[in-house]
């Protein structure tokens, strides 16, 4: 592969392999998996590319993109590419005023829209969209297409399917590739601004730390507009020329995992937490179900670390360890389709039992590091070098060091250019001398980074101590009891938390409880408090104790992209989740004393 560009990305991959697969998709009309293979995808991208240069927008023009993981989205991300424009890739569940925003924000000229009714969600707020032409719309189903809109029909009609590979993209490296927005957790969304060169370093060194070849067939599910899912679950595969297979959706994954047999694996910590505890979950009741998962994972563990440290196997693991291999560990596997040669996690940290558990019963997870701003990939695991104490070595070309504060910084091809229109906020952290400043905390030990936390995602209660709510909640969102939760105690006696349960758990709690698991008042009574507590407890027992929560407010109302209290990756917005329980917070407090 010789490129320097991402259109050059896919046109080498298509003169390559004109008839390798490329991409699998679910048809819900013929109710069958669909295959495509590179030339037919280069002759789908052609036909959009065509219907883009009619609209005789000029280079750099940006264009929104707010479709699901499809060809569809291939297709309009690749088109604009290859006229030198720059896709702006939107969460398709975000909330109608942020997706306002960041069409506003960047001055799309052309948005991408799976139907006329998402477009009509938006249109309230045309007026604030003076850049906007053009509307296209895959699906006419519900309302008619109105104004600027289009169906994607009308819209391809006469459209040329050749030319793709005859016309030059940007030659330039340095062009602008694509604006993505940060998920807005503490503010307003910033757009950070990605090169070519910047995407096809990035590209290039995960290649070399993480060997894809071109049998493999990745399972995309990660939204596309998540810089994580855009490089590594779908320019590397272009590079590697590995297929993609598109999931259905996040509640038919288990089904997907079970009939694509994925080989790799792109996901962040809540779906491999998810499933962990599902797995406990499914042995709770039974007693020696529970011991043979808990003897499998010890000695599989004792597996791994022999064989990461090169020692002879001991003679427990060499009696005991393929037979627990086959009873549990295989079965453990074959829920993710049981080819996996690489499950990769990124995006947020993997709780040590949950990466121990799963690397004991076979399932190779491999952590990383990365951030919007870097392309993202700093940093990761390597099969052959894998500590999942750490996010691995950083990639070919990354340069990595502790600043103050023990903040990590990165430099290197991969770092942004900058925030769109924010040149403030762009040399708050980025120096003149390349630095990125991340805003984690870390450390190197033997080449690896160990991230310790956030210098700003830091809570420091009344009395002095100081909590990283991140591991806080990921240790209490480890019981598949809880669904969400949020830590608080910045500046209060103690540390308390909210939780959304899990429905079904809280229905069969109740009923031991002797409450009425319909009644809301329920969830506030002593004993249903008592009971979350223990269960929080237990889950956090290995923190210190200060770190433990001492009060709980009980929901199961799921909090939402729609009502503005996460963000499209499902993260906690803390300021909006606090000021919407402002009064359930209170009363945790009050009365109470250090």
């Amino acid at each position: 592969m010789n490129f320097d560009t991402l259109s050059e990305l896919l046109r080498e991959r298509i003169r390559l392999t004109p008839n390798g697969e490329a991409y699998r998709q679910f048809d819900r009309t013929r109710r069958q998996w669909v295959s495509h293979s590179w030339g037919q995808t280069g002759e789908r991208v052609a036909r959009w590319r065509s219907a883009l240069r009619g609209e005789n927008f000029p280079p750099g023009a940006r264009v929104g993109v707010l479709l699901p993981n499809s060809i569809e989205h291939v297709c309009a991300d690749q088109a604009a590419l290859s006229l030198g424009l720059v896709p702006v890739p939107m969460h398709v569940i975000d909330n109608p005023d942020s997706l306002a925003y960041v069409l506003a924000d960047s001055g799309a000229s052309i948005l991408f829209v799976s139907s006329s009714d998402q477009w009509r969600a938006l249109a309230p707020s045309a007026a604030k969209l003076p850049d906007l032409r053009r509307v296209v719309c895959l699906s006419a189903e519900g309302s008619a297409p109105q104004g600027v809109a289009r169906a994607l029909a009308d819209w391809l009609a006469g459209a040329s399917a050749t030319g793709l590979a005859e016309e030059a993209g940007p030659a330039d490296p340095q062009a602008l590739a694509t604006i993505v927005y940060t998920s807005g957790t503490t503010g307003r969304p910033k757009g950070v601004m990605l090169t070519h060169a910047n995407v096809v370093a990035n590209v290039q060194a995960i290649l070399q730390a993480i060997p894809v070849i071109e049998t493999d067939l990745f399972l995309s599910f990660l939204p596309l507009s998540h810089t994580f899912e855009r490089t590594v679950g779908y320019y590397l595969p272009i590079a590697a020329g590995a297929a993609v297979a598109f999931a259905r959706s996040v509640a038919e994954l288990t089904q997907d995992l079970a009939t694509i047999r994925p080989t790799v694996l792109v996901s962040v910590p809540r779906i491999y937490e998810r499933a962990n505890a599902a797995l406990r979950e499914s042995t709770d009741s039974h007693a020696i179900r529970r011991a043979l998962l808990a003897a499998a994972v010890e000695l599989g563990w004792r597996r791994f670390e022999e064989a990461r440290g090169g020692t002879r196997r001991s003679i427990a693991v060499q009696a005991f360890g393929g037979v627990l291999d086959r009873w549990v560990g295989a079965r453990v596997r074959a829920r993710f389709g049981g080819r996996l040669r690489a499950a990769v996690s990124g995006g947020a940290p993997l709780t040590r039992q949950v990466a121990r558990s799963f690397l004991a019963l076979g399932v190779p997870i491999l952590q990383g590091y990365g951030m919007t701003e870097t392309s993202p990939v700093v940093a990761c695991n390597r099969p052959d070098d894998n500590v999942p104490e750490s996010v691995g070595r950083p990639l070919p070309g990354v340069e990595v060091r502790i600043g103050a504060e023990q903040e990590l910084l990165v430099r290197g091809p991969n770092v942004m250019r900058g925030y769109w229109q924010r040149p403030e906020d762009t040399a708050r952290v980025l120096e003149a001398d390349g630095w990125l400043h991340t805003g984690d905390q870390a450390e190197i030990v033997a080449g690896r980074i160990v991230i310790r936390g956030r210098l700003k995602d830091i809570l420091v209660t009344s009395t002095g101590e100081k909590i990283a709510p991140v591991d806080l909640e990921s240790a209490i969102l480890a019981d598949p009891a809880f669904e969400q939760a949020i830590v608080i105690g910045e500046g209060r006696p103690y540390i308390a938390a909210l939780l959304v349960l899990n429905r079904g758990e809280w229905e069969h709690q109740a009923t031991k409880l002797g409450l009425d698991p319909k009644d809301d008042e329920s969830l506030r009574s002593k004993p249903a408090v008592n009971w979350a507590l223990n269960r929080v407890a237990e889950a956090v027992r290995a923190l210190p104790r200060y770190a433990q929560p001492r009060a709980v407010y009980l929901t199961l109302e799921a909090w939402t992209v729609a009502a503005g209290l996460i963000t499209p990756t499902l993260k906690p917005k803390r300021p909006a989740l606090e000021a919407r329980f402002k009064e359930a917070i209170d009363e945790l407090y009050r009365g109470h004393t250090a």
